[in-house]
């Protein structure tokens, strides 16, 4: 099967954020996962740089040529991205020539079909979100995202008729698996059933992006433009499996790219799933408001694998979520260090001592082998639920560690009880290995750590069947996770 899945393209007036990584890891786990399953995936992300807000950050930073800034930080993105082990494989720019070029003929597809006209715009603009907003979607007269007072503009712009398509819309959005979670689902549907109104396409005023084909004196609207990414940069893969998004842009992928698409005769996307916000003390991360996390800068206070664990395992994926440094610590030093740590420690430390540093070979024990549901797990990651993968992942974890406990493996060795000890190795051994498969997505470098250290080769699709893999041997390391100090132990 072929798995095409995207991220959002992100703004570049300022560094990533934890937010833009919570999105971009979720991204990377689903790719590998259906990579494992056997699909041909190809997974997209990129940056938005046809912004106001790209202009407006140049000029802060002092760069007087914009394309350097661009430049600047379209490296300083993909580093980011390169230290949290995100694979993605494809990169789009939206001042790319490729993008210009597939925005300005799909304008001119939907002009010439006749649901582009012209007309005046008079009303609010919010160069935070660069979206349009009525007076309605305004919280005590500012925007309800990033708590600023929005611009009041008129001018003259290209309008899409949205309105036209609004039937059409709705009966796309009463299919439960085009829009999920199903809280968002019922939002937008609301806001359909409500009466769609055309919408302004272009800018008149902007002073970046791409400009209008039939009258180059205006720019296509940011929105309008960075939607369409998905088709340019898709390399041929488009529709989308899966369209990955934050909450706060549900509407502009669900209806506005919804009736492009109608407009311009596209296969739609197959899934549209709008998660939730990371917060830090109950309020959204957002750089306008200055609570922002920069994961280059976390990173180097803890690993990767770490990061990608707490974020995946501790917010149900379509819920809000906190993200507290103090909860990180603590999943860490119990949950990796101790439990999955130690395990891996355990195994091959008796396999060293008590089998010449070997996997012995055994008959499969199915009170060990009956607690891994790896359907169960597939079926999560298939609704989106990655936290209950992982929950299940580690509860195996946590039932090879009592297995060995109750097995006690050192007395077996004490008493020469050699035909039960080398089932105990060999089993828990195996474990590890499917352990190390099933949390590949999640923890890609802890996975080949755990391969490593028990002489497994590792598979580029899932081997699931108990004592397939044959071992080189054992090779002892390193501790698999370090411990963290808490706050209050730092004190």
């Amino acid at each position: 099967m072929k798995f095409y899945i995207t991220t959002p393209i992100y703004y570049i007036n300022a560094a990533p954020t934890i937010g833009s990584a919570y999105t971009t890891i979720a991204a990377d786990v689903l790719a590998r996962w259906n990579r494992l399953n056997g699909n041909k995936v190809f997974y997209l992300t990129g940056l938005d740089e046809n912004s106001s807000k790209t202009l407006k950050a140049a000029e802060r930073a002092g760069y007087k040529d914009i394309k350097k800034y661009m430049n600047y930080m379209a490296k300083k993105w993909k580093e980011s991205w390169k230290k949290l082990n995100i694979n993605y494989d494809g990169f789009i720019r939206t001042t790319e020539n490729r993008h210009k070029k597939f925005v300005q003929d799909f304008f001119m597809k939907i002009y010439k079909n006749g649901d582009v006209y012209r007309n005046k715009y008079s009303g609010y603009y919010c160069d935070d979100c660069e979206a349009y907003l009525t007076e309605s979607d305004l919280i005590e007269g500012k925007c309800p995202y990033h708590k600023i007072k929005p611009e009041f503009i008129e001018e003259d712009n290209f309008f899409f008729k949205l309105s036209k398509y609004q039937d059409k819309i709705i009966g796309i959005l009463k299919n439960e698996d085009f829009l999920k979670p199903e809280s968002r689902r019922n939002e937008i549907i609301n806001f359909v059933e409500s009466g769609l109104k055309d919408i302004s396409i272009s800018r008149q005023k902007a002073k970046c992006g791409i400009e209008v084909p039939i009258d180059k004196s205006m720019k296509m609207w940011c929105w309008f433009d960075a939607l369409l990414n998905y088709i340019s940069g898709s390399e041929g893969n488009f529709p989308q499996e899966l369209c990955l998004i934050g909450k706060d842009i549900t509407r502009f992928h669900s209806v506005f790219f919804t009736g492009f698409l109608l407009s311009a005769k596209y296969k739609l996307p197959k899934t549209i799933f709008a998660h939730g916000f990371l917060t830090i003390n109950g309020q959204k991360m957002s750089k306008s408001l200055g609570n922002v996390i920069d994961p280059l800068e976390l990173v180097k206070k803890y690993h990767p694998d770490v990061i990608r664990y707490y974020l995946m395992r501790s917010i149900p994926f379509g819920d809000d979520g906190d993200f507290s440094e103090e909860a990180l610590i603590k999943r860490n030093n119990t949950e990796l260090a101790d439990s999955l740590g130690n395990l891996l420690n355990r195994v091959v430390s008796m396999c060293d001592r008590y089998c010449d540093s070997k996997i012995p070979k055994a008959k499969e024990d199915k009170t060990l082998s009956s607690k891994l549901n790896f359907k169960k797990i597939d079926s999560y990651i298939e609704n989106y639920e990655l936290h209950n993968a992982l929950n299940d992942i580690f509860h195996f974890v946590d039932e090879c560690n009592k297995y060995i406990n109750e097995k006690e493996p050192w007395n077996l060795a004490k008493n020469k009880k050699i035909d039960e000890l080398q089932s105990v190795l060999f089993n828990t051994a195996e474990a590890l290995r499917m352990i190390s498969q099933l949390i590949y997505p999640f923890m890609p470098e802890a996975s080949l750590k755990i391969e490593e250290q028990l002489g497994f080769k590792h598979r580029d699709i899932f081997d699931m069947k108990w004592g397939n893999a044959k071992s080189k041997g054992i090779k002892k390391g390193d501790n698999l996770f370090k411990k963290y100090e808490t706050a209050n132990k730092r004190k």
